[in-house]
């Protein structure tokens, strides 16, 4: 019999955690009666600082709904960072662990059929969209340059897969052996190996709430990707410098047939219109280099990923009460 827990990380979810929670817990109701999963699973949701009623509304879950645990960390660490706090916290115990986030816009109903792919043999099973008709057309475009420019760059990761997933306890063993601070768990998880299959689905619209990854922060996740698993783009500054040079070489001897053959003239604007060029384009690269140097900076003050502050999950359960689904009141 495996106990399974399943991580959520939540950052100001009250509107939306009532269903969440009522929704799983009847999911993992289902999968103990027809004993795929042991009577000890877990809901562990993760409150990543929020300071609305999010930790209040899973405390009195936490009481009155026996599968309910949690982790309330010291302050935002970010998505990812929630994510590995709450998949250490399992690691303790956890057979099988699954990451979901709070809004379910990944469909909750999935998670039966990954549980039947891991009994089936599998170690990893990613959960990916089978269609990306409710996003705008910018998104679903941006999107799917994201994932042919990390396929370039040779980065292996799940076309239309975000962080719905199921991963055996030995996986999850690996991938926290992974040391970097600079966390992109799309990226990593399939570094670790082990077998591996996909269940597809389509994602809902978000219930209530707004989204926590606005523009700016899936720029800056596709970012980190790109930075933390490829030297393609420092490794493309030394072939741009040179083919500079190269365009150099040809200007200059241009410039001297031009003057042997007195057809030299004063060029102010094409004096001006190289300084702006060449200047921008070293502060781009200069730019670029820094990421990579920033990264470092971080990696080798080795600071926590994160701090719990209360913590649910290590303490002992209370008794279950006779309405498990009993809502919050918060």
């Amino acid at each position: 019999m495996n106990k399974r827990v399943i991580v959520i990380p939540a950052y100001f979810e009250e509107e939306v955690l009532d269903s969440t929670i009522s929704t799983l817990t009847q999911i993992l109701e289902q999968l103990s009666e027809e004993k795929k999963i042991s009577g000890g699973s877990t809901l562990l949701v993760v409150n990543d600082g929020s300071t609305d009623q999010t930790w209040s509304i899973i405390e009195n879950y936490h009481k009155s709904n026996h599968f309910v645990s949690g982790i309330n960390l010291s302050r935002n660490y970010g998505h990812q960072n929630a994510l590995w706090a709450g998949m250490t916290a399992a690691s303790v115990d956890a057979d099988l662990l699954i990451t979901i986030d709070a809004d379910l816009q990944d469909d909750p109903k999935s998670i039966i059929e990954m549980v039947d792919k891991y009994h089936a043999g599998y170690d990893v099973v990613y959960g990916v969209r089978n269609n990306r008709e409710s996003d705008t057309f910018f998104k679903r475009a941006s999107a799917n340059l994201f994932y042919k420019l990390m396929n370039k760059l040779g980065v292996n990761i799940i076309p239309n897969h975000a962080d719905f997933r199921l991963i055996d306890r030995r996986v999850l063993k690996q991938l926290l052996q992974f040391p970097e601070r600079n966390l992109f768990l799309r990226g990593m998880l399939p570094l670790v190996g082990f077998s591996s299959t996909k269940v597809f689905y389509k994602r809902r619209a978000r219930q209530a709430g707004k989204s926590k990854y606005p523009l700016h922060k899936m720029l800056l996740l596709a970012w980190d990707g790109i930075t933390s698993f490829s030297e393609v783009p420092i490794r493309s500054i030394i072939v741009f410098g040179f083919l500079l040079v190269f365009l150099s070489a040809f200007y200059v001897l241009y410039g001297l047939i031009r003057w042997a053959t007195g057809h030299t003239e004063t060029g102010w604007t094409s004096l001006m219109v190289s300084i702006w060029l060449l200047g921008g384009i070293q502060l781009i690269v200069i730019g670029i280099v820094g990421e990579y140097i920033g990264k470092i900076f971080k990696e080798v003050k080795r600071r926590p990923r994160f701090i719990i502050q209360d913590d649910l999950y290590t303490k002992p359960k209370p008794p279950r009460m006779k309405n498990s689904d009993s809502s919050s009141n918060v």
